[in-house]
């Protein structure tokens, strides 16, 4: 396929030739005027003046980025005419001039023949099928003539011009094969020899254009390697190059020929498909494709007498003309494609509307979030944690967001895309400098807790300036008494990072006095093995298994566990999302020391915590 560049060099070579036809143009009709051949000189320079506007037009014409296959095909067509026009032309002057011996315009007609040929072995050295016939246009007619001369030295004058011929040929293949090359190189990933991600996004470009002129659809298969990486890690970068070497042969032998494949990057492959009139016959197609590679890709792989099994997640799109830009395809194919990762991986699954409603309101979230610190929107609340006594020992800082436009939205909404675009950073650094100053002022205000929770994603925590921002919070707000009350929550989730790392963070923050404790425990990667490692101070109950404490054995039993656990590690147990007295009675018996829910008080604005506080602050009355 033709791609980008080729296009664009053809498009710049029509001003050169207009240029070099309309210039030298008037020096022959100059010449014609002087030596009794005007009339035919000048209808020769009117045909250079027609060809020169419609080469004008034809480069006006030319918008790569709108212009369908289709439209690009007939412009390439035209401008192939309008090349071999301007040549043809060439050739005229020189039969025009070359039998003009009295008044030696044939030797002007012999340079004039030459020169035109090697301007063609130049300009169009991009196309076999424009220089060769357009060499031997200009050529032929030269070496004729010095044949027709009947003298000894006009043979020696056509096996010259023959020579050249084959010179000029062969230079102008030369450089195409080189052109070539490069623009294989360009276009071609390295290891898999698959179209790379630049070309691909060029070509589904052009078949977006092609498919809003037409009105019929496509599909786009998003491919990625289930746990490829491990591969690479464990065996080395030379065998996972094979494996993905094998894995293109096996995509090759399973999809239409009529489908593009091309490698994204890593382990990521994305193809498209053939057009269709009926937008279900395409989703079908789509998915009974990306159900053969399913199937196909995951079958046993022998790489260097090594038995690998892998499988792949795939993500679908059905293109159309209805968007401008070809990225936001792929990003609808990459969504669906993650989707399929978030339900366990090996399978596929087709982005639809629900889908895009979705990311169209995340977008809208993302773009807002970005402006919500600035503005004042993001604010926290506080849940209170009461001890066995029912007093308020201490609080959990939860973010809330208040949009003048969206209204309020639930942080499991907006943490996940600040997560996923890195704005957690900044949203997290400002949450901790405004519960700094909450703990700071509550203290001075004689609201004295035990602890003041605070959570931390997972994203945020391993920042590479992460502890030296909290240190820096710490200096400015916070004294070392108060210091040791912060209670920092990570996730489970943070064990599938690198855990070495994440202990010495831990370890550094622990010097200022913070706890740490798990959140959401039993949900994730829950092992005693890295309980043991990490320096925790404090379990979290995750509410699913206090919230079903009263209709399931097993989550009964997974919170006893838990329980017996903490007292085994010697570390403190909270349980969140109490709601009814049934569970809490439960947790009073099974030796639970804190407690935190909507049973006690949901979270509350600060002026409403420390009422909540002062009420709950007397005489100790139990729960």
């Amino acid at each position: 396929m033709k791609d980008k560049r080729f296009y664009d060099f053809l498009h710049r070579q029509i001003l050169v030739l207009i240029f070099l036809s309309l210039l030298p143009g008037l020096g022959y009709l100059f010449l014609g005027w002087l030596n009794g051949v005007f009339v035919p000189a000048f209808v020769w320079y009117l045909l250079i003046v027609a060809v020169s506007i419609w080469g004008r037009q034809l480069y006006r014409n030319f918008d790569f980025g709108t212009m369908s296959e289709r439209r690009r095909e007939g412009w390439y067509r035209q401008c192939t005419w309008f090349i071999y026009a301007f040549f043809l032309l060439w050739m005229l002057i020189f039969l025009l001039y070359v039998g003009q011996s009295a008044t030696k315009l044939h030797y002007i007609a012999i340079f004039t023949e030459i020169g035109a040929s090697v301007v063609a072995s130049s300009l169009l050295a991009s196309d076999k099928r424009l220089f060769r016939p357009t060499i031997f246009l200009l050529m032929v007619p030269l070496i004729v003539y010095f044949l027709l001369i009947g003298e000894w030295y006009g043979h020696v004058l056509s096996l010259f011009a023959a020579t050249l011929t084959w010179v000029l040929l062969y230079s102008a293949n030369s450089t195409h094969q080189l052109l070539m090359k490069a623009s294989h190189q360009a276009t071609h990933d390295a290891l898999t020899s698959l179209y790379n991600r630049q070309y691909f996004i060029e070509h589904l470009q052009q078949r977006m254009n092609s498919l809003g002129e037409s009105g019929e659809y496509s599909y786009l298969l998003l491919i990625d390697l289930d746990h490829f990486k491990t591969v690479n890690d464990s065996l080395g970068h030379d065998v996972g190059d094979r494996l993905l070497q094998s894995v293109v042969a096996r995509l090759e032998q399973q999809i239409p020929e009529n489908c593009v494949v091309a490698r994204l990057g890593g382990d990521e492959f994305i193809i498209t498909g053939s057009d269709f009139s009926d937008r279900q016959a395409c989703e079908q197609a789509a998915l009974d494709i990306s159900e053969r590679l399913v199937v196909g890709l995951k079958e046993p792989y022998i790489v260097d007498q090594h038995h690998l099994y892998i499988s792949a997640s795939i993500g679908a799109s059905i293109i159309s003309g209805r968007c401008a830009n070809a990225n936001r395809f792929i990003k609808e194919a990459d969504i669906a494609m993650y989707e399929v990762k978030a339900k366990g991986r090996d399978g596929v699954f087709m982005f639809n509307e629900e889908m895009a409603s979705r990311v169209e309101g995340n977008l809208e979230i993302e773009r807002l979030l970005h402006f919500a610190l600035s503005d004042g929107e993001i604010t926290l609340h506080y849940q209170p944690q009461l001890n066995r006594d029912g007093r308020v020992i201490g609080a959990e800082a939860l973010v809330r967001w208040h949009s003048p436009i969206l209204g309020e939205i639930p942080p499991t909404r907006f943490i996940p895309i600040a997560e996923h675009t890195g704005l957690i950073v900044e949203l997290g650094n400002h949450i901790l400098e405004t519960g700094f100053r909450t703990l700071r002022a509550w203290h001075d205000a004689g609201i004295e807790l035990d602890q003041f929770s605070l959570n931390i994603s997972m994203r945020q925590f391993t920042h590479h300036a992460f502890a030296a921002q909290v240190e820096k919070l710490v200096q400015r707000h916070l004294d070392q008494v108060l210091a040791r009350k912060l209670m920092f929550e990570i996730t489970e989730s943070i064990v599938a990072e690198d855990i070495q790392r994440v202990i010495l963070v831990m370890k550094r923050l622990k010097t200022l006095g913070i706890r740490f404790s798990m959140d959401d425990f039993g949900t994730g990667y829950s092992s005693l093995s890295y309980l043991n490692r990490l320096p925790l101070d404090e379990i979290k109950i995750d509410r699913a298994f206090v919230s079903a404490l009263g209709l399931n054995e097993g989550d009964r039993a997974m919170v006893t566990t838990i329980l017996n656990m903490a007292g085994i590690l010697k570390l403190n147990i909270v349980a969140e999302g109490v709601e009814t007295s049934e569970q809490l009675d439960f947790l009073l018996q099974h030796g639970c020391q804190f407690f935190q829910g909507y049973y006690f008080s949901r979270p509350l604005p600060q002026e409403q915590f420390e009422s909540y506080f002062s009420s709950r602050s007397g005489t100790p009355s139990g729960l």
